[in-house]
């Protein structure tokens, strides 16, 4: 991911794709305005699970994100880690979730594939945009006791925490993209992921969530800074990066009238 890619492109292609990586950002926006004016509100309460903290109602998962992610081929790569639960967001205000990383904590382990569809493995990050899909995504949200430490052994990211853990929920991979931006004067690079899931809660934990039936859709998306990102000789690592969750409405069905 270090060396520098020689090809040179006519500038009628450039002025091209920064046309269309603007009118796609402005999509973005738009669409992220929407859902932030559409999240619907959550409850979870720990208490229904046996664990030692009271319930909390947000809109908003904050996480930190500690992952490897590795090229597998010359456009293919896979990803894992974990979610790390810091904190619950209503309406824009943080809320306190007492017992959240000190009686338990909350963090989502997960694996993932996709593939480039702009640069390849050769392709210097630190001076050009690249941009992919993901292609296969799955994760568990698990419940553990205690506070929860995360970090690395080697490049592989690693928990450690009191048993016993418990699953609350899983998901898989609906939609995703990834995205690698030049930052710091083409010094390093940004990476950047959005993924649109499902969610299923686990038998016997439903008394977690609350309003049932829950939310079946889960949006997820995360920003890294250059300070979280570490290159490694065939992709880079991410130790406490950022990002958020939230839950897509149900879809009501329509009543039909003659």
């Amino acid at each position: 991911m270090q060396t520098a890619s020689t090809n040179k492109r006519p500038l009628r292609w450039f002025n091209t794709f920064v046309t269309r990586s603007l009118a796609s950002l402005m999509v973005v926006a738009a669409s992220s305005t929407a859902a932030l004016a559409a999240m619907p509100q959550f409850t979870f309460n720990p208490g229904a699970v046996g664990l030692t903290g009271s319930s909390v109602t947000a809109d908003n998962i904050i996480v930190s994100d500690f992952a490897t992610a590795t090229f597998t081929g010359p456009t293919t790569f896979t990803e894992q880690g974990f979610l790390s639960v810091t904190s619950f967001q209503l309406g824009g205000t943080n809320i306190v979730a007492p017992g959240l990383n000190s009686t338990y904590s909350l963090y989502l382990p997960f694996n993932a594939t996709g593939h480039l569809t702009l640069g390849n493995a050769g392709t210097n990050v630190n001076t050009t945009v690249t941009a992919g899909v993901l292609d296969t995504l799955t994760y568990s949200l698990v419940a553990a006791p205690s506070n929860s430490t995360f970090g690395f052994i080697g490049t592989t990211p690693n928990v450690t925490n009191s048993p016993p853990q418990q699953t609350l929920a899983t998901g898989s991979l609906i939609n995703g993209n990834v995205v690698s931006s030049p930052a710091n004067g083409n010094t390093a690079f940004v990476p950047s992921a959005n993924a649109t899931l499902s969610f299923v809660q686990a038998a016997g934990k439903e008394g977690f969530f609350s309003p049932q039936p829950f939310y079946n859709t889960l949006f997820s998306a995360f920003t890294n800074t250059i300070s979280t990102v570490t290159p490694t000789g065939t992709g880079f690592t991410i130790t406490n990066g950022g990002g958020a969750l939230n839950f897509a409405p149900r879809s009501r069905s329509r009543k039909h009238t003659r």
